[in-house]
């Protein structure tokens, strides 16, 4: 069918506001923000309901049309992005923002996939409810996309992944139909958990439209510290004493090196450096609890003997929101304020917590000697395991020169995470940007599975084409 004749139909579906093909009105959706991966796209279609979803599904699968889903557009392995080798839909979920039901004594929140995740924090919070998930780009990123590929976070470590907060979904097939399972229950042994097959799948296999979330009691008190530390070996110590001393109120375990704060302070209007004098390492601690106690006597006892044995250098305690906020700003900020040292080549991954020191010392030495002069910039989620292995163009480099390299530097890189019994992609997902890698590093017979399951539920392959599998 010529292009005319989809927009057309399109447009009978959502209405012609919501059918965009002017080149400049189209731009925003056509790359991913670290400008690696650029594409083209017959429309931009941005439908207001599951319905619409579902009739544009069914439009494409009669016309054998490549679909992109769409949220916020933050991903950063590509996977919302379409390719330029075929002409897709780029389906964006944009009107999809409604905040369907809070239930408070069930502890759900019933939302449309669109729903920026700060809308769901919002309307957690006003019923004095909190929804855990909190990433950088929550002003921004959706709902349906943070499902899509499993977003982990800062609060992984009290409350795990986004799989671990949904209950159930609705989702649209490529065919145009609608799979239901917006329960709330906690327990349902009727058969396969069908939600999780979508959970994490960057909408290769369907999209969601909408989701039934859990909440948390809110926390009634809430403590941040930043520490200053000698290595990533006494942060996974510290990390094993807080937890043992404090229990469920750690929240969040944050790794940073000191190139990260350099960077940070070096560009970030305001920010400054927590301690008078530079330290190699440090960590940010969060604890919080849903009554009010003694966090504050049982942290300053925790703090006290790990000083006293040289596993903390010193301390900073925020006392202030506006304290609090400057020390999570230093990290939220890094990704961001990196990119005007030049170039970064990133790696999202994960190993078993007691093997991230020598995942540090391997990887920072295996890269400098393939790249002389390149800058280590390891930071993340250290109490799940997750770092961003990112590095930082040597000072003298041409950018360009240095994002060339980007193959070569995975390669060292993920053999020594596989070789820790660790995983390439820890929270951002496959996308385009790792597909590639993945036969290399995963069961086979799980690819074997993979590609079944996307067989089945796609058979055209009409839905995210190449991502994953």
């Amino acid at each position: 069918m010529d292009n005319a004749t989809v927009i057309e139909a399109l447009t009978a579906i959502v209405g012609a506001p919501y059918v965009l093909t002017a080149p400049e009105d189209m731009a925003p959706f056509l790359h991913e923000p670290r400008g690696l991966f650029h594409g083209t796209a017959r429309a931009i279609v941005k439908p207001a309901s599951t319905t619409e979803v579902a009739a544009i599904m069914q439009l494409a699968n009669d016309l054998n049309l490549a679909v992109i889903p769409q949220g916020g557009n933050t991903g950063l392995v590509g996977g919302q992005t379409p390719d330029a080798q075929r002409a897709a839909i780029v389906l964006s979920l944009q009107r999809l923002d409604r905040i369907r039901e809070v239930d408070a004594l069930t502890d759900t929140i019933t939302v449309d996939g669109g729903v920026t995740l700060l809308k769901v924090q919002e309307a957690a919070e006003a019923a004095d409810r909190l929804f855990p998930l909190s990433l950088a780009s929550e002003g921004s990123c959706t709902i349906g996309g943070n499902i899509a590929t499993n977003a982990g976070g800062t609060a992984v470590l009290a409350y795990g992944n986004t799989r671990d907060l949904v209950l159930g979904l609705e989702v649209v097939l490529a065919d145009g139909r609608i799979l239901n399972t917006l329960g709330k229950l906690r327990k349902d042994n009727t058969g396969y958990d069908l939600k999780n097959l979508f959970i994490g799948s960057e909408g290769s296999l369907g999209i969601v439209t909408g989701a039934v979330l859990k909440l948390f009691p809110r926390p009634r008190q809430r403590i941040t510290v930043f520490c200053a530390i000698p290595s990533p070996a006494a942060a996974v110590q510290l990390l094993a004493r807080v937890k043992s001393e404090i229990g469920f109120s750690l929240t969040t375990f944050e790794l940073m090196s000191r190139i990260c704060i350099e960077i940070v302070v070096r560009h970030a209007p305001g920010a400054r450096d927590p301690f008078a004098e530079p330290h190699p390492w440090y960590v940010l601690i969060e604890l919080s609890s849903q009554i009010e106690g003694d966090l504050d006597a049982k942290l300053e006892h925790s703090l006290g003997g790990a000083i006293e044995d040289g596993l903390v250098l010193d301390a900073v305690l925020a006392t202030s929101l506006d304290q609090r906020l400057a020390f999570w700003a230093l990290r939220e900020s890094l990704s961001e304020m990196q990119g005007r040292e030049g170039g970064s080549i990133k790696h999202d991954v994960s190993v078993p917590i007691a093997e991230i020191p020598a995942l540090i010392e391997e990887a920072s030495a295996a890269a400098a000697k393939l790249i002389p002069g390149i800058r280590p910039v390891p930071f993340g989620h250290i109490g799940d395991g997750n770092i961003h292995f990112n590095f930082s163009q040597p000072v003298d480099w041409d950018k360009q020169a240095f994002l060339d390299r980007w193959h070569d530097l995975n390669e060292v890189v993920h053999a020594i995470v596989i070789r820790h019994g660790g995983s390439i992609s820890a929270e951002h997902g496959i996308g385009r940007l790792k597909r590639a890698a993945l036969p290399a590093v995963k069961d086979p017979v799980a690819m074997e599975l993979m590609r079944t399951l996307k067989a089945a539920l796609d058979p055209s392959g009409i839905l995210n084409p190449g991502v994953i599998v």
